[in-house]
């Protein structure tokens, strides 16, 4: 009785304003479904009437039959597995290191002001083109592979969080050192909770970077992923199993992306509370 009475009202308007805002994303989703659909629609038919060239181009039919013939006898889980387990430790890494080379960075300004124009540089340097270096240093296997993910990450990462620790509001920092607090209770109490929207930014950005390290890894040196079977599938003209391949990279990194969204919502929500 006492919820129902206390029970919170919502105005005419209120109502209208949330059926506008719950229709304005069923009709963004909608339409993505739609250019999605329209877009595999107009390959295909593209494909079968010629309009451009399927051996070069495949389509999506021939795209779902291999990924199914793959499927069965276990080779696409195979390299699926492989590239999502080095992109994953790849892009976890990346961001501890990172995260942690921030706070040192934070801790200690000298040593900021003396590593500040060697990250610059390395952010402005392809990490790419470190992968034959660390090839030969660390060996052809998942090692060097991991390696290169986490050197495309962990710099962006650096600087990301660095500077979100730098924006932190000077009043809370003052408060906090008039009752006698020091530099862990500053990290811990107001600069940290403060950038974990940063630190949850960094790792979005570092799912697409640490796919790029991956698959150029595989590239060079990898016996089985998703980058292996794009370098050989072009090498023996298999156009399919490249766009089989490129269609699986996107659906991981949506994927990967929605978790780390969810991650966000859920560490949001409780700070809320």
């Amino acid at each position: 009785m006492w919820r129902e009475i206390h029970r919170p009202v919502v105005s005419a308007r209120q109502a209208a304003f949330l059926r506008r805002r719950r229709l304005r994303k069923y009709t963004v989703c909608a339409v993505q479904i739609i250019l999605l659909i329209g877009f595999f629609l107009l390959w295909e038919i593209a494909a079968q009437r010629g309009w451009i060239d399927s051996f070069l181009c495949s389509r999506p039919t021939e795209i779902w039959a291999t990924a199914l013939e793959m499927a069965q006898n276990g080779m696409l889980w195979k390299h699926i597995a492989t590239t999502l387990w080095e992109t994953v430790v790849g892009f976890v890494l990346g961001t501890l290191l990172g995260t942690l080379t921030a706070v040192l960075l934070w801790w200690n300004r000298m040593i900021s002001d003396i590593a500040e124009p060697y990250l610059v540089v390395l952010n402005a340097l392809p990490k790419t083109a470190l992968a034959p270096i660390i090839i030969v240093w660390l060996g052809n296997g998942q090692t060097s592979i991991i390696v290169v993910a986490l050197l495309t990450s962990v710099v962006v990462t650096i600087m990301t969080v660095l500077n979100g620790f730098l924006q932190v509001d000077e009043e809370k920092i003052k408060l906090i050192r008039i009752f006698g607090g020091g530099k862990w209770q500053i990290l811990q109490k107001v600069v940290f909770p403060a950038n974990i929207p940063c630190i949850v930014n960094a790792l979005k950005i570092n799912v697409g970077l640490s796919f790029v390290g991956v698959i150029v890894g595989e590239f060079l040196v990898a016996q089985a992923g998703l980058g292996f079977l794009i370098i050989y599938g072009s090498q023996v003209f298999k156009l399919s199993w490249v766009l089989m391949s490129v269609v699986i990279l996107a659906i991981l990194a949506a994927l990967l992306y929605e978790a780390i969204a969810l991650l966000e919502k859920q560490i949001l929500k409780k700070r809320a509370q």
